[in-house]
């Protein structure tokens, strides 16, 4: 019985401890937030936070995580007023939305580990998580403004 946090709340996994951790998110709790982008760690769309620092919930097994803190994109606020989140809906970050969630957790990650980075470590912490739709310069302009309180 492997046993993790999820968003706050307690769980308990007794199937494969090799199932991935975006599997075990989307199939067995329905926390369809984090996006199978690519299956390899390459393009970031599945990032979650573990214990607080990014993580690609693609590559991780579930027993990877087992006795720690798991967090999605649906657990980072309650009401979605987590600065980043904030500074995301203020910038109008979003084109197609696809890779959001995954960006968003990136750049909480980031701003857990540096409050005030420069817009070059922005870029370096960010470098890791593709865009689709080219929308990098306004990204980087809302991690700034969540870096700033918003």
């Amino acid at each position: 019985m492997i046993k993790l946090k999820i968003n706050g709340q307690e769980q308990a996994w007794d199937g494969d401890p090799s199932l991935s951790l975006l599997w075990y998110l989307r199939d067995e709790l329905g926390l369809t937030g984090s996006k199978y982008g690519c299956g390899a760690a390459l393009c970031g769309a599945c990032t979650v936070l573990v214990d607080k620092e990014a993580a690609r919930a693609c590559i991780t097994a579930v027993s990877d995580v087992a006795g720690r803190e798991v967090t999605t994109i649906e657990g980072l606020h309650p009401t979605g007023d987590h600065p980043v989140q904030k500074a995301w809906r203020q910038v109008n970050v979003p084109q197609c939305g696809f890779c959001q969630a995954g960006q968003i957790m990136q750049a909480a990650a980031l701003l857990n580990q540096n409050p005030k980075p420069s817009h070059d470590q922005i870029r370096d912490a960010m470098a890791g998580n593709i865009c689709r739709c080219g929308c990098y310069q306004r990204i980087e302009n809302a991690v700034h403004l969540a870096s700033t309180g918003v």
